[in-house]
Parts: C-alpha cells; structure tokens; sequence
C-alpha cells in the first residue's frame, strides 16, 4: 500500500470516529459541512483525495478550530 492510500485511510478513520463519537449521523454531519452525504462516506471510506478547503468544512463541523 502507497504512502497516499494510508493517509487517506487514516484521515477517513478519524473523520468517522470524531463524528460517531459526537453522535452524528452521516447525513446531519454532510450538512453541518455542507457537504454531500454520499461524499461523507466516500471520505470515510478511503475513495476520495479531499481538498484542504473540504477538509476546513469538516475541522469546523466537527468543532476542531
């Protein structure tokens, strides 16, 4: 596994950690990121490279900043 797949691993792994551990549900998540729900588990699942602007929206509906 490339070094790019392990991070996207770990960045999705946390995201649904961080979210289940508030109690949020993948769509009441994607809209306090205003964000698509279905992009939300693709994050979560490793399948997309997100954007540092995206991952600004997700800091902040997380409540990390």
């Amino acid at each position: 596994m490339n070094q790019k797949r392990k991070i996207l691993i770990k960045f999705g792994e946390k995201v649904k950690e961080l979210r289940k551990t508030q109690g949020i549900s993948q769509e009441n998540f994607a809209e306090k990121a205003a964000l698509h729900r279905t992009y939300i588990g693709m994050i979560e699942r490793a399948e997309r490279n997100i954007s540092l602007l995206n991952i600004e929206k997700i800091a902040n509906a997380l409540k990390l900043r």
